[in-house]
């Protein structure tokens, strides 16, 4: 199936929104990541960006409805999002450059098999306090 075939499966993601209390630090902590995994941008007005990956867009907006400062991803609601990564080398490639636009380490103590020992994989949070998961595939 190419990326923009008319019909997506159905119950496939459409797509994402995700409100941040500042859309400079999103776009470059979000958008250095999406695009290093594949996204491109897609959509860009005053208070939002989206990047998208075949039939899939994330929108990260700046809302003036926004009412905290900081995303709790402990609260109901979204707790994270996790992506398929690649290869153990692109984890670990991804997860370095994730770092220098400031992302955290999270459990780096369990690094990378805080899921467990058969699964590789970063956990990030940026400072707006959102987590990822960045997963690689399994070895053959």
């Amino acid at each position: 199936m190419s990326d923009h075939s008319p019909n997506p499966p159905t119950g496939a993601l459409h797509h994402v929104e995700i409100w941040v209390p500042d859309l400079t630090r999103a776009t470059h902590t979000w958008g250095r990541l999406l695009e290093a995994l594949g996204y491109t941008p897609h959509q860009d007005w005053p208070g939002g960006r989206s990047w998208r990956l075949a039939h899939t867009y994330l929108v990260f907006e700046q809302s003036p409805a926004l009412t905290g400062p900081r995303h709790d991803r402990c609260a109901p609601g979204l707790n994270h999002l996790a992506f398929h990564a690649g290869t153990r080398h692109d984890v670990d490639t991804l997860t370095d450059q994730a770092i220098a636009t400031g992302w955290t380490l999270l459990f780096p103590d369990r690094h990378p098999h805080a899921g467990g020992p058969q699964q590789y994989a970063a956990y990030l949070e940026n400072t707006d306090g959102f987590e990822i998961e960045l997963i690689a595939g399994r070895s053959r």
